[in-house]
């Protein structure tokens, strides 16, 4: 684990920062075309961090003339695989050598703790880089069946100019998901970091140059949604659009691409997560920590958090004095105090979103108050099944308890959901486990923990969670590959005039 500084030494570490502030194209930083910036500010304070190149649809269309001049002419896309795994290992080692400025400036930048990006964050980029890196020269093609006169070669190429539109929660983590694959494969790519969180992209692009990626492949243009994000979905010569955000805003991507040329989509949006715990489940101790981690995590501000507890009445009480008890332990402050648990939300204007849903008559178990403009402190509520509470995805520190008389009910009500991200499941009853993760309709389901997999396991949502392929895994490289099939005829002249 890495050994922590404290909170002063972290504060004297973000005032040396060398902020990035410039789109990154082309193998180097560039003002925006129109010299417009718009603020970076740090949630905690207010305080503006940077102001930072406000790109447009021209920095767009500069951005993917020189990804397709670099993916056309092979100084990427054609390298040989074991050479582009070692331009990945070494940016990985830049990424470890830079690692607590990376922290430092995406604790700043997002209102996430010191203590979550030293520790989870930048470790598992690097991990994630290094992991799809080692895969590169592992990933075989394949040889169909075919007859004594034919050779069928099924071979994977990559699939062009990529955009890649991350959000605001986990941005150098969700960077890492999908330019690991993505580099992986030998696209070029154009990165539209959130506006709230555009440091640590630009950033990495410039590690990634140093490492020895060639200019033109990874290029970071930051702006707004219908500035930036519209014209890549729209763009004519992007070939594929790997998304991560709201719902709302994925839906627009599908749009984006039926009115322009049907270029591949990949959708990685929002849940409204369930932790099951059955009455015969052991440990409640153990179980109430996970439960609380899975609701606290990272502000709430998590895609699969788990923000609805589903419990048996038989031991409702029992789970929540336990629940309530470690919800204590989750201490709320300055991010770049390692002491602290929950930071600041990302914005003013998420700040306002989360605080709306305190105003309720329901019954607040803990919690229920904002501080500052920035902290909403760990709450628990318990809820009906019918309110907004229970349906709408809050995305901060909510945990919504509802309660079931049995196993069928508790499953029925985890369904209850236009989303189908991640679920967990309590029980010390096998056979209750594997059925309630079967018929649970949710991409990952854990049994008696809470989590997401680990990189070696696909990650993705059913229903409106998700669409069109899936993170992590060798399954993350089907998404930046297309499959040829190369139908070779090896049968004689002779006997194919005969035939």
């Amino acid at each position: 684990m890495t050994d922590l500084l404290t909170r002063d030494e972290y504060k004297a570490l973000a005032t040396k920062l060398t902020l990035p502030v410039n789109a990154f194209i082309d193998g180097s930083y560039r003002p925006a075309q129109s010299g417009k910036t718009f603020s970076s500010v740090n949630p905690a304070t207010g305080e503006t961090l940077a102001d930072i190149a406000a790109c447009g649809s021209e920095d767009v269309d500069f951005a993917v003339i020189k990804a397709r001049e670099a993916f056309e002419d092979g100084r990427w896309s054609k390298l040989p695989p074991g050479d582009r795994k070692d331009v990945l290992i070494r940016f990985a080692k830049l990424i470890t050598r830079n690692r607590r400025e990376l922290a430092v400036m995406e604790s700043l930048d997002s209102g996430k703790t010191i203590f979550d990006c030293e520790t989870v964050d930048v470790p598992e980029t690097i991990h994630c880089l290094k992991w799809h890196a080692e895969a590169i020269d592992k990933i075989y093609d394949q040889v169909s069946p075919a007859s004594d006169d034919h050779i069928a070669m099924i071979v994977r190429e990559p699939v062009g100019v990529v955009g890649l539109v991350l959000p605001w929660n986990f941005p150098l983590l969700m960077l890492a998901w999908k330019i690991g694959p993505a580099l992986a494969a030998g696209c070029s790519v154009i990165v539209k970091p959130a506006e709230e969180t555009s440091l640590t992209a630009l950033r990495l692009a410039e590690l990634a140059m140093e490492a020895g990626i060639p200019r033109g492949v990874f290029n970071v243009v930051p702006g707004t949604g219908p500035e930036v994000g519209e014209p890549l979905g729209r763009h004519m010569d992007v070939d594929m659009v790997s998304f991560t955000g709201s719902t709302e805003t994925g839906r627009r991507f599908l749009h984006y691409a039926a009115d322009s040329n049907l270029k591949e989509v990949v959708l990685e949006m929002g849940g409204k997560n369930p932790s099951v715990v059955l009455r015969d489940a052991e440990n409640l101790d153990r179980v109430a920590a996970h439960v609380v981690n899975g609701a606290f995590w990272n502000m709430g501000e998590n895609c699969s958090a788990s923000s609805r507890l589903i419990v048996e009445e038989e031991i409702k009480d029992a789970l929540m004095e336990r629940i309530l008890a470690h919800a204590r332990e989750w201490t709320l402050g300055d991010p770049l105090d390692p002491e602290h648990r929950v930071g600041a939300l990302v914005s003013s204007a998420h700040f306002q979103k989360v605080c709306s849903y305190l105003e309720t008559d329901a019954d607040v178990l803990m919690g229920g108050k904002s501080h500052d403009g920035a902290y909403v402190e760990p709450t628990v509520l318990e809820v009906d099944a019918s309110s907004a509470l229970a349906r709408e995805e809050i995305f901060g520190p909510v945990l919504s308890v509802l309660t079931v008389r049995g196993f069928d009910e508790a499953i029925a009500m985890a369904n209850a959901t236009d989303y189908g991200l991640a679920a967990s499941i309590f029980t010390s009853n096998t056979k209750k486990a594997l059925r309630g993760a079967r018929a649970i309709r949710a991409g990952t389901v854990t049994v008696n923990c809470f989590g997401e997999g680990d990189i070696t396991t696909p990650f993705g949502g059913y229903k409106q969670s998700g669409f069109g392929g899936r993170d992590n895994s060798l399954s993350a490289h089907d998404q930046y590959t297309q499959l040829k099939t190369i139908w070779v005829d090896l049968s004689d002249d002779e006997d194919e005039a005969v035939g």
